[in-house]
């Protein structure tokens, strides 16, 4: 079965700055390099690159049409991708040399070009038991969650960049919901994932749970499960796309009918090979990466 992956694509501006800029300051970069980026790419290579089977749909605007390249270059399914008469939608990254976090400023442009009638007759495509992945980086997110849940499809759903208008959607489709330390205070009210998975399952009995905790690893729940992974310690080049990885090796690994603890293991080990090196699209390993990697 393959995966129907809704999400963004962008061209990536990377900077390579001495640290952060702060407020009022201006630095000079070190360098600069444009690279293919947008959670929904990123998290689409991913899957690819772990051998899941993998179709994505989105909008690209008339400088776009190397992102569509790259995908079908990895074997992704892009008969779904639509060319728009928008700006192409694009990021403007800060990366620290010294530390490897990131500043990111995201422009949505063709992103949100994602009609309600687009979004129809891309899940009246959707094949009986694919999984729907999703992030918030396109327009018409209400529609897809409510459309995907009129039609009985499996949501995994990374809600990032957050919105406060994400709690208040149908997310009764949703099988997954991936965040990050922040993401999930902002969802819950609480940074604490004990507490968090109460109140998701409070408010979403169906749903399972993962928050990504950085250099602390993740923590898994599902239903009477609680899985600890910790992180693979390496040394950091550029975390832009360390979590959009983690995504997509975790549900490829699921597409794949891997138990939970070793999907959580590959997700782990495959975003911590993609800190190691710079850009976002072009730091996700192939899955054959994983097999010699020393960490």
């Amino acid at each position: 079965m393959s995966v129907l992956s809704i999400g963004s694509m962008n061209l990536d501006y990377v900077y390579q700055v001495p640290h952060l800029a702060r407020p009022g300051e201006t630095l000079m970069a070190t360098a600069m390099e444009t690279k293919a980026g947008g959670k929904g790419l990123n998290q689409t290579l991913a899957l690819a690159r772990a051998s899941a089977t993998v179709r994505h749909a989105g909008c690209i605007g008339p400088e776009g049409a190397a992102l569509r390249d790259l995908l079908v270059e990895n074997g992704v399914d892009v008969s779904l991708v639509q060319t728009v008469e928008a700006p192409q939608g694009s990021a403007f990254i800060q990366v620290d040399q010294t530390t490897a976090q990131n500043s990111i400023v995201v422009f949505g442009g063709s992103n949100t070009a994602l009609t309600p009638e687009r979004v129809v007759e891309v899940l009246d495509s959707a094949q009986t038991g694919e999984r729907v992945l999703l992030q918030n980086e396109v327009s018409s997110m209400r529609e897809i969650l409510a459309g995907c849940a009129k039609r009985g499809l499996s949501v995994i759903l990374n809600p990032a960049p957050y919105s406060d208008d994400i709690a208040t959607m149908d997310l009764s489709s949703v099988e997954w919901l991936i965040v990050n330390e922040v993401e999930v205070e902002q969802l819950t009210g609480t940074n604490d994932p004990d507490e968090a998975w109460q109140i998701v399952q409070s408010r979403w009995p169906s749903t399972s749970l993962i928050v990504t905790l950085g250099e602390q690893g993740s923590v898994c729940f599902c239903q009477n499960e609680r899985i600890v992974q910790e992180a693979y310690r390496v040394r950091a080049v550029d975390t832009t796309a360390a979590g959009d990885t983690f995504i997509g090796y975790f549900v490829a690994g699921l597409e794949k009918g891997l138990a939970l603890p070793q999907c959580l293991q590959q997700a782990s080990l495959a975003s911590a090979i993609a800190v190691t090196r710079p850009g976002a699209a072009p730091s996700i390993p192939w899955g054959k990466e994983l097999l010699g990697f020393d960490a």
